[in-house]
């Protein structure tokens, strides 16, 4: 297309969609095609599916819709993400744009403005205000579903299914997705469920991402530059790296002297083709260690920075390694700057808490322009670093991959130092999705030409298998969908069972399956037109082959059974025997037994049987497949009724009062939860106890977690024995049922729970929790969670008790928010 003719279309696009244009002009980038389909879809009043990569800009498109509904009086947008830090960033960003008044903020623990125009709010929020018909759903028009590739997540995914199923019809939906190689398999199912829905798709980033391959003091490009990404065609000089061979000495030479010139001139990585460096095997490549390579980025201008490094214990050490190396990244004005931003932000904190947290080792740190960032550090901390990272001021963070997950921190340049991590329960490669979302970060848009991936040279890396991560964008997205108790008596008390069936069997999960088994039935049909072939070759004009060779066959599984099992009893023995006796005189007896075509019968026979056998187990397969959401949700419709949750009247089913109270209870352990509040089994703690009793419902050890725990004393004790005893009996009584179960209940956090409900001090808890700051911090917050249930759902009693325990437990750390 000429450049007349491109700004001829974008004139016409324009004058057909005068909000998205106008919009777009108060953008500070151009808006990219897809940005701008985007816009023009939901201005065109249809719902929109956007998959591009990490940092393509797809939030755009998610705040055109909010630009939507506040340009009618009285209309609504809420704004999901999976995490509450993403929450709170949106937050602060929509704040800037529309004012303190117009924006709200829903997280569980955090309740701001909750009733304004625009809302942030964490997707199991969204849910349950969904299910409890909540007011505020009122005049919404559009819902934005930040990160709904989380729909695969285990744990949480399914709470994006619930909201896209059960949101009013009239609710436009904004789907914002990483790019997944599946992305119009979910559109379709999107516009089956929601209507008409436009699926957006983009594969390329706003700000190329140059690859390395950090080999000594050199930054290798990983591909060949005349061959280019696409092809995958690795860097020969890498090649050459991992082989011995051809190794001479004026490739050594040449190496060492490129290497001195580089450190003296300060360059950025070589872009052409390949460069000279010491051929060798990998085992006498020495790596650099961190400092270096903070320096050689450094004098590269390659920083800002984020080192992905697979463990807390590694991102701490790291940081130790650079402060003890005497690096420092900022000037005295920076760190004036540092110095205030954290005074700012950390005021509310108390002084004796701040010393156990090591704060003035970590605010030196972040002086020299180097951070930490991890689940196991304080929020509060972790937002402080978040920020100076965005304003330039941290010039080098060692991150775990939690950094990776949709919060707003890009830097020039990614470092990944292993391409391998720990799942819990051995070392794993990373997947090529892992490793997209990773290098994602790199590339700051409207500062950056370019972004750089830099993979450290180790003993054991392959350059073909890095090429391949890296030229492999995309991963499927599958759901991971079930009904649960909770889920179960919502849509019973809201449409019925046989309604709610229908709407389960739209959900995602059954969408993917049912179209498994057009694959599926497809390879049946196929199968029984070759079924039909074989049996006509191997017809006899004697007799029914079939027949003969369905006893030649019983005959051969006979005999080789008899071989295999010679330890059997001689009783075993000879009963085989006089099996495989008479069926050799059956199959000498048998009219096709005299055939002379008889062996030619038998090998299409053989033909026969062994593709009827694997047509037969995908007939099971399908069988398996079909309507399996809605199997599953009867399984737990019979054990509600069982327990009495669930009542049937004419074959129609409805709620007990105590299946009323379960709508009000979320989380793995509703059944549990609702039970022992129907049983009395908590109504003698204090509000310590009940807090303690909470965390263990809610809390999952660590994987070499184990032993025997201290355990608070006096009624805590009795009410956990019965709970535990409680849950024994459910979980017999979900195998019965074959439904899979909760663990047991975790007693670890429980003692350092009770200890800071009674009010003890922040080194005293954590001791005993042997956690970090970030962990208790996040448990406690699920404790809060659940106890902020059991204030609304429980008799009056333990109502008043949880409620106490709230006000016990939100304190210091805990109650701090930045936001």
């Amino acid at each position: 297309m000429t450049d007349f003719a491109a700004r001829y279309a974008r004139a016409q696009s324009d004058r057909r969609h005068p909000i998205s244009a106008s919009f777009a002009d108060l953008q500070r980038f151009d808006l990219d095609p897809f940005q701008v389909e985007g816009c023009n879809a939901l201005e065109d009043g249809r719902s929109v599916l956007v998959a591009a990569p990490t940092g393509a800009g797809k939030t755009i498109v998610g705040e055109f819709a909010i630009h939507l509904a506040m340009r009618e009086p009285g209309d609504k947008a809420f704004y999901t993400t999976p995490m509450k830090a993403l929450s709170n960033q949106k937050f602060r960003e929509l704040q800037e744009v529309y004012g303190e008044d117009e924006v709200g903020l829903l997280t569980g623990d955090t309740n701001i403005n909750g009733n304004a125009r625009v809302v942030v709010m964490t997707t199991e929020v969204l849910r349950n205000m969904l299910y409890a018909d909540s007011p505020a759903l009122r005049g919404l028009r559009y819902v934005v579903m930040d990160e709904v590739h989380y729909l695969a997540d285990r744990f949480r995914g399914p709470v994006w299914e619930e909201v896209i199923l059960h949101l009013p019809p009239a609710v436009r939906l904004v789907s914002l997705s990483a790019t997944v190689s599946n992305a119009e398999e979910f559109g379709d199912w999107l516009d089956t469920v929601r209507g008409d829905t436009a699926v957006i798709v983009s594969e390329t980033r706003p700000v190329p991402l140059e690859q390395h391959v950090l080999v000594r003091g050199d930054l290798l490009p990983l591909f060949d530059d005349r061959a280019g990404v696409a092809t995958a065609q690795v860097n020969q000089e890498l090649t050459r790296i991992r082989s011995p061979k051809g190794a001479t000495y004026e490739n050594n030479r040449r190496a060492s002297e490129y290497r001195s010139r580089s450190d003296r001139e300060g360059r950025r990585p070589h872009r052409g083709g390949s460069r000279p460096v010491r051929p060798s095997t990998a085992a006498r490549i020495e790596r650099m260690d961190r400092p270096q390579v903070v320096e050689l980025l450094g004098r590269s201008n390659l920083l800002p920075a984020i080192f992905f490094i697979f463990s807390r214990v590694g991102c701490e050490a790291a940081v130790q390694q650079v402060r003890r190396s005497g690096v420092r990244l900022t000037d005295t004005a920076e760190r004036d700057e540092i110095r205030a931003i954290i005074d700012e932000r950390l005021r509310p904190l108390q002084d004796e808490d701040l010393s156990v947290l090591g704060y003035w080792e970590w605010r030196e740190n972040l002086e020299r322009g180097v951070a930490s960032h991890h689940a196991g550090m304080l929020p509060a901390f972790k937002e402080v670093v978040e920020e100076l990272f965005r304003r330039k001021l941290v010039k080098v963070v060692f991150a775990t991959e939690t950094l990776a997950l949709g919060i707003n921190m890009p830097a020039r340049t990614v470092v990944l130092e292993k391409l391998e991590k720990f799942n819990g329960e051995a070392r794993v490669a990373i997947t090529s999705g892992e490793y997209t979302q990773l290098t994602g970060r790199a590339g700051r848009r409207g500062i950056d030409v370019e972004g750089h991936a830099v993979v450290q040279w180790t003993e054991a890396l392959d350059p073909q298998a890095v090429a391949a991560l890296a030229s492999r964008r995309t991963y499927p997205l599958n759901s991971s969908f079930r009904p649960t108790y909770n889920m179960a008596v919502n849509l019973i008390d809201q449409f019925g069972r046989e309604r709610a069936r229908e709407i389960l069997e739209s959900s995602f999960a059954q969408f993917q399956a049912d179209r498994a088994v057009v694959g599926l039935a497809r390879q049946v049909k196929d199968a029984e037109a070759s079924l039909a072939g074989y049996e006509k070759s191997m017809t006899c004009d004697r007799g029914d082959f079939a027949e003969y060779s369905g006893i030649r066959r019983e005959l051969s599984d006979a005999e080789k059974l008899n071989r295999a099992d010679r330890t059997a009893p001689a009783r075993i023995r000879q009963q085989r025997q006089n099996e495989i006796q008479s069926l050799r005189r059956r199959m000498q007896r048998h009219p096709c037994h005299s055939c002379p075509d008889r062996e030619n019968h038998a090998r299409w026979a053989e033909r026969y049987w062994k593709l009827r056998r694997r047509t037969d187990r995908t007939r099971r397969d399908i069988e398996t497949r079909t309507g399996t959401v809605a199997r599953i949700f009867d399984r737990i419709i019979d054990v509600l009724a069982e327990l009495n949750y669930v009542s049937f009247d004419d074959g129609a089913a409805s709620l007990t009062a105590a299946g009323r109270t379960m709508r009000r209870i979320y989380g793995e352990r509703d059944l549990l939860v609702a039970e022992s509040l129907r049983r009395g089994l908590w109504a003698n703690l204090d509000p310590a106890g009940l807090a303690a009793l909470a965390c263990c419902l809610v809390y999952e050890p660590r994987r070499d977690e184990a032993g025997e725990y201290r355990l608070p004393r006096g009624p805590f004790r009795d009410a956990l024995t019965k709970t535990q005893e409680l849950w024994s009996r459910l979980d017999d009584l979900e195998q019965e049922h074959h439904l899979p179960g909760t663990e047991p209940l975790a007693t670890g956090l429980s003692q350092a729970m009770n200890s800071w409900a009674r009010g003890a001090s922040l080194d005293v808890v954590l001791s005993e929790a042997d956690l970090a700051a970030g962990d208790f911090v996040r448990w406690t917050k699920q404790t809060i969670d659940l106890l902020d249930q059991l204030s609304i759902v429980a008799d009056a009693d333990v109502a008043v008790t949880a409620r106490k325990a709230l006000d016990a437990v939100r304190r210091g750390i805990v109650a701090y928010s930045s936001v």
